[in-house]
């Protein structure tokens, strides 16, 4: 039998670096998607050339808590069991907090940050019960250096950190290890469309001189949900090329 990941999301730069990875390490992924965006969900699925027994598109609204928590429930009966959990959703609404509007705020603390829990509370306690489950969630480096700008993201970040942790002491005796991948500025198609001139400025800041690739990330998370990674929780793992170091 596979084991089943879910990773929310999946259909962006990192995501679907990870949904690619754990596929190809033989998992079966469900990969979310925005209700109503089936249609774009499809057109991704077809691109990446994945069958159905591979990845099972799965609509769900992570900034909705009552949603997830009756969805997640019946996708947890229709599978039986989910082994790990990719929290990887986010957005950004960039703005000096002088001038940011309290949606910007809620925004994106609902998706970045709130959806940690309406996607990880109501699948957690199946994996304390079974004895064995990975929950990964993929934060920032600006959730542990901060960023002009970007209040609201960075803030949304770093909980998922601190979330993480307390989760992780909850999980240990269960056999459930929680831990976070904190990437740097990676080569995703979002920020390879930035000005040139931008993208040079970032690379400057970068000790390693250049940006993460999505597959760098995604190989962070196949280790912390593999067996090699069983030991490992409550841990941060920087992806970053050393641009913030400890």
């Amino acid at each position: 039998m596979k084991k089943i990941a879910l990773i929310t999301g999946s259909k962006g730069g990192i995501g679907s670096a990870i949904s690619e990875q754990l596929v190809n390490d033989g998992y079966r992924v469900i990969a979310t998607y925005f209700t109503g965006n089936y249609s774009c969900a499809l057109e991704w699925f077809n691109e990446k050339r994945f069958n159905e027994d591979q990845v099972r598109l799965f609509e769900l609204d992570v900034t909705n808590t009552e949603q997830c928590a009756e969805r997640l429930a019946i996708l947890l009966e229709e599978e039986g069991t989910i082994d790990v959990i990719v929290n990887n959703a986010g957005i950004t609404r960039d703005g000096t907090f002088k001038k940011m509007q309290a949606s910007a705020w809620k925004e994106v603390i609902e998706t970045n940050l709130n959806s940690v829990f309406n996607v990880t509370q109501p699948l957690f306690a199946a994996m304390c019960e079974k004895g064995n489950g990975r929950v990964v969630n993929i934060s920032s480096v600006n959730g542990l250096k901060g960023q002009f700008g970007q209040t609201n993201y960075s803030a949304a970040k770093a909980g998922m950190i601190g979330f993480s942790k307390a989760l992780a002491a909850e999980g240990a005796r269960s056999g459930v290890t929680v831990n976070v991948v904190a990437p740097g500025y990676t080569g995703t198609p979002m920020v390879e469309a930035m000005k040139p001139e931008a993208l040079e400025s970032i690379k400057a800041q970068i000790p390693m001189g250049r940006l993460a690739t999505p597959v760098e990330v995604a190989k962070s998370v196949s280790f912390l949900v593999s067996d090699a990674g069983a030991y490992i929780t409550g841990e941060t793992l920087s992806v970053n090329g050393g641009l913030y170091m400890h």
